[in-house]
């Protein structure tokens, strides 16, 4: 596959993992459900059970906006392995077009899961600033 056929099956891809900077520098990494769409990617705060509402990747891109995402293909035939390492700048949207059209993405990339319980937010909009790509052979 070329760098943007990676690009393609990376905004395929059902699951991603978002890296943020705590204010004590260490990173805190969680998988998410996502969108990408051109040079953005969203996620969501969704009805999965959490323990709370205010989620340290809140917080985190409060303080430092800049965050990673990775989303990368296993297979025991080490041939099909790729991934997708997306960096930018990140910020946190609970209303607006901007939210809407991020739910919109979501929910039509994820039908089974949020056609019947929409993610109720808030959104994390990640403007891309540099993409990695990486495929075996």
């Amino acid at each position: 596959m070329d760098d943007d056929a990676l690009l393609a099956a990376a905004a395929r891809w059902p699951v991603a993992r978002l890296a943020t900077a705590a204010a004590s520098g260490e990173i805190d990494l969680v998988p998410i459900t996502f969108a990408l769409e051109g040079s953005t990617l969203v996620t969501a705060v969704d009805h999965k059970p959490k323990r709370t509402r205010k989620l340290r990747r809140l917080e985190n891109i409060a303080r430092e906006p800049r965050v990673t995402v990775l989303v990368d293909r296993y297979d025991d035939d080490w041939a099909s392995l790729w991934w997708v390492r997306l960096r930018g700048i990140a910020i946190v949207v609970s209303e607006g077009p901007g939210f809407t059209d991020a739910i919109a993405q979501l929910v039509e990339k994820y039908p089974r899961h949020y056609s019947q319980v929409p993610p109720e937010g808030p959104v994390i909009r990640v403007d891309i600033t540099d993409v990695r790509v990486w495929q075996s052979s």
